[in-house]
């Protein structure tokens, strides 16, 4: 079965919808935070965050508010639809890191009645 479009998000597709928590912002601003959240572990390069803003505008996620002059700086703001898909990529997030707590734990029991 085909995985729906953006049923899960990439990581730096997830940290550029969190850019978005502290207000509207611009291509710059965007990479900026994504970089500093992650303390550099995630460096977004133009190409990346573009086509990223391409995807989320095209599936409204969100939308542009001002453009200075035609190709120049965009800013943009996250829609409710976008909100939306951050809150379920966090839901399935805190499902993954859940199923992973317990089979480690898991294989913690068993490595311990190893030894017992």
């Amino acid at each position: 079965m085909p995985k729906k479009s953006l049923e899960s998000l990439t990581e730096p597709m997830f940290y550029v919808l969190m850019a978005f928590r502290s207000g509207p912002k611009c291509g710059i601003e965007i990479a900026g935070l994504v970089e500093k959240q992650t303390e550099g572990r995630i460096k977004i390069g133009p190409a990346t965050l573009y086509t990223v803003l391409g995807k989320f505008l095209e599936v409204e996620y969100l939308e542009e508010i001002d453009k200075d002059q035609p190709g120049r700086k965009r800013t943009y703001q996250i829609t409710r639809k976008g909100l939306e898909a951050y809150s379920a990529e966090i839901k399935r997030l805190r499902y993954c890191l859940h199923d992973a707590k317990i089979v480690e734990t898991e294989k913690a029991k068993e490595q311990q009645e190893k030894k017992s």
